[in-house]
């Protein structure tokens, strides 16, 4: 039997996407599909270590040379963190499958001398970081909702790979990060964790915690691959979240939060948020229904959060850029 053509995978380099790209990898060879070839592109958002990302574009920074690179036949498919993709792929692409789930929330790290014991709510974290803590963060999202929670907090962007984020944190730069609780817990730092924020408090990105997977609409051979090691599950929350996102018109860095969970296996359940970059407002809106019509309930949760006042808070934003 002759052996499957190498497939050449697109994906930055950073220690959570070349985890996420030989994820992939290993799955499609286990499910039969063909070996790959990992290709490292580097992005303008890899380039751009030292400005924050709502500055230069947001995090479409992170899959535009990649998904030029799909389009150009240099790489076959591509590996993404789901949050860092545009709610409209450009035209030829689409997401053939993703990874099962991660955590999706937002957490806390504290410094690794006084994070001896994780803090059990909100309530007791705020009580030990007190009312103005150093918090290392750079995204809108992220700010505009904890600023509700510490209004008199001191928000500053932090980049670069994990070991950095946490090294920088120990030495004093900052008095807690708040991160994805899922590259937390894939790059085998679930330890560093001192509370995972809840959505009641925090609402993540649209698709935090999936791996998508990206190919050309045009190629049957690798879409099918892919979709053999596809998981429904968040496949459905993350078309859902999407849509959200594209009703409402934001983009990666703008303050949307989204988050679908599985009620049974025909039906989910999703929360959306939209808030005033400084805190000062935020607009909610929840929905539930089967699988089927994912994309059609994040519809109508972007249009709740539209008629309760969203669209204004968008507005607003935009004037201000």
């Amino acid at each position: 039997m002759p052996r499957p053509a190498t497939l050449r995978l697109g994906t930055r380099g950073s220690q959570l996407a070349l985890w996420q790209a030989r994820t992939v990898a290993e799955r499609l060879v286990e499910s039969g599909g063909p070996p790959c070839e990992i290709v490292v592109i580097k992005t303008s958002g890899d380039q751009l270590q030292a400005v924050p990302l709502s500055e230069v574009g947001g995090k479409r920074l992170f899959v535009k040379e990649i998904e030029e690179a799909l389009l150009r036949h240099e790489i076959d498919l591509a590996v993404h963190s789901s949050k860092d993709m545009p709610a409209l792929l450009p035209e030829g692409l689409s997401i053939a499958g993703v990874l099962p789930r991660e955590d999706p929330l937002d957490a806390i790290v504290l410094p690794a001398a006084s994070a001896e014991t994780p803090a059990s709510t909100i309530e007791a974290l705020i009580a030990t970081l007190g009312q103005t803590p150093k918090i290392g963060t750079g995204s809108v999202r992220r700010i505009a909702q904890l600023t509700r929670l510490w209004p008199n907090a001191h928000f500053s962007p932090i980049r670069g790979n994990l070991d950095t984020r946490l090294r920088k944190l120990d030495e004093g730069d900052h008095d807690a990060l708040v991160l994805a609780a899922a590259g937390l817990r894939r790059l085998g730092f679930a330890s560093r964790i001192s509370l995972a924020i809840p959505a009641s408090a925090c609402v993540p990105a649209p698709g935090q915690g999936i791996v998508a997977v990206e190919v050309r609409s045009d190629d049957a051979r690798v879409a099918g691959a892919v979709a053999r090691i596809d998981d429904h599950r968040a496949h459905v929350a993350l078309v859902a979240e999407r849509a959200v996102v594209e009703a409402l018109g934001g983009g990666c860095q703008t303050p949307i939060g989204a988050l679908a969970v599985p009620i049974d296996d025909a039906s989910f359940e999703i929360v959306a948020v939209v808030v005033a970059v400084d805190g000062s407002r935020a607009v909610r809106a929840s929905g539930r229904g089967p699988v089927g019509d994912a994309a059609s309930i994040g519809a109508k949760v972007a249009a709740r959060l539209i008629a309760d006042g969203a669209a204004e808070i968008l507005e607003n934003l935009e004037s201000h850029d």
